[in-house]
């Protein structure tokens, strides 16, 4: 991994390189999603973030479909991700997050996620996206991020 400057501003994130994600950045400062994932981010030719990971096993329940919790925090990390040229570099963090389960994933799927933000602008950035699993449609989530004053 690398941990020169990069484009993405927010959270020092670290590009990948080597493997599925080469060339894809991630926030290694954030140990629980380093476990959980890690999950990764890029920005689209069109100016969008678009974040994703692969599934394995230990993303799955007890019935062996990805885990909601997992989703989830992928849905939180990708808040992020979208959010990043509104965060500017700064600080933040989750004020609430929903999200509606659409369909079920196995082990091996590429899960992605893509949105906006809705409202920015101030202290409070609100955000929409949709995760999918090989395409189909995973979990549809909302969330508002509150960015954090300077310390001083």
């Amino acid at each position: 991994m690398n941990q020169a400057t990069n484009e993405y501003g927010y959270g020092n994130a670290v590009e990948c390189q080597d493997g599925e994600f080469a060339g894809w950045y991630h926030w290694s400062q954030d140990p629980y999603e380093t476990r959980s994932g890690p999950f990764y981010m890029k920005r689209e030719a069109d100016g969008s973030y678009l974040s994703a990971f692969r599934s394995e096993d230990r993303h799955m329940n007890g019935a062996g479909f990805m885990h909601g919790g997992c989703l989830m925090t992928f849905a939180d990390f990708a808040l992020f991700a979208i959010a990043t040229d509104e965060l500017g570099g700064g600080h933040a963090v989750t004020m609430n997050l929903s999200g509606d389960f659409l369909g079920a994933s196995g082990p091996g799927a590429l899960m992605e996620a893509r949105g906006e933000v809705t409202r920015g602008g101030g202290k409070t950035i609100f955000v929409r996206g949709m995760i999918t699993a090989d395409g189909a449609p995973a979990l549809s989530f909302t969330g508002i991020i509150r960015r954090l004053s300077a310390k001083v």
